[in-house]
């Protein structure tokens, strides 16, 4: 488990919203190449690394997503602040006083922080803590000497360069692990577990084994396409949502039966539940109203595919995160004995 962390932190670290993931999948690419997969690049850029398994004529594709949450310039105003359109789905609020990278196309990096329009309550009084917080009243203040909209033009930053969200990740002595974006990389690293210990026990899965690594899941489409064509069944691994209402939790993994797209599939869900109990793996079941995954994209494609779900459980999910470690080892066990 602590190789699995230090593969977390270290792909946390790595900047890859969604349509800029580049140097993720490369980093995603190395870990199963030196594993001994075989690797490959969709022309989406996506990757698929490939397990051979005993039966070669019904493969298995597990998927995770590496991009993640994030924004891109939409205005340089006035006296110089960005302001900004979202990547992915999430609560103005879960960003505001968060440190920011602004990358430019000439890959020049410059700092900041996202404040609202009305931050100093010595200035604003009520008005601080009255007002909305939006795609209008939060921006990003440029740690740079900048007075005017031509001072951030000669910076190099344009509108539709990326801004992404510092991940400031932690891992505590008790297994926690908090920070942005473990949604989806703890997924991803799971894949790295589950691959683990086929190659590290010189064993075959079950069916040929194909982890594809999506890079548009946040807005959607991640696994519409590519899917390697002799797939039956596909699992995509992606956070769960402990909250209010739910049954997920951080120490283990759920299997999802129901989510906005629709029921996952029956057989499946009883065979995945089976094998937990008969495991003994921790693991909870549950349904979750306002989220997708890489097999809602890939059904949606019209894949003639089986398609279940299961991960981590990750709190406070499209916010500041927080996982336990024992959550993606339960995942990674779940996958070993799907796989087996």
């Amino acid at each position: 488990m602590n190789t699995i962390i230090e593969d977390l932190v270290t792909l946390l670290n790595i900047k890859s919203p969604t349509g800029h993931t580049e140097a993720a999948i490369q980093f995603v690419a190395s870990k199963f190449e030196t594993m001994g997969l075989k690797t490959r690049l969709t022309n989406k850029g996506a990757l698929i690394a490939t397990l051979p398994g005993i039966n070669d004529d019904a493969h298995i594709t597990l998927s995770a997503h590496v991009d993640t949450l994030g924004a891109q310039v939409k205005e340089i105003t006035a006296d110089g602040s960005l302001k900004l359109t979202q990547i992915g789905g999430y609560a103005w609020t879960t960003i505001e006083g968060e440190h920011v990278t602004v990358e430019t196309l000439d890959a020049s990096f410059y700092t900041g922080s996202i404040i609202t329009t009305v931050a100093s309550s010595h200035v604003h009084g009520a008005k601080t803590n009255a007002t909305e917080r939006n795609e209008n009243t939060l921006i990003v203040r440029i740690d740079e000497k900048v007075f005017t909209k031509q001072d951030v033009l000669d910076l190099g930053i344009r509108v539709g360069d990326f801004v992404h969200l510092d991940p400031r990740t932690v891992v505590s002595p008790s297994g926690f692990i908090k920070s942005r974006h473990l949604d989806d990389k703890a997924c991803v690293v799971s894949l790295f577990g589950m691959a683990a210990y086929f190659v590290e026990n010189n064993i075959k899965p079950a069916h040929t084994t194909h982890f594809f690594i999506s890079n548009y899941e946040e807005v959607g489409h991640g696994a519409s396409a590519a899917i390697p064509e002799k797939t039956v069944e596909f699992i995509a691994v992606d956070m769960a949502a402990p909250g209010s209402g739910q049954t997920s939790d951080e120490y283990s993994v759920t299997i999802c039966a129901k989510d906005s797209s629709g029921p996952y599939d029956y057989e499946l869900k009883k065979r995945l539940v089976t094998l937990a109990q008969e495991n003994q793996i921790p693991f909870n079941i549950d349904i979750y109203p306002f989220y997708g995954s890489d097999g809602s994209a890939a059904l949606r494609a019209g894949h003639d595919i089986r398609v279940g779900l299961i991960g981590p459980g990750v709190d406070a999910s499209h916010s500041f995160e927080r996982t336990h470690e024992d959550a993606i080892q339960a995942t990674i066990d779940l996958g070993i004995a799907y796989l087996k």
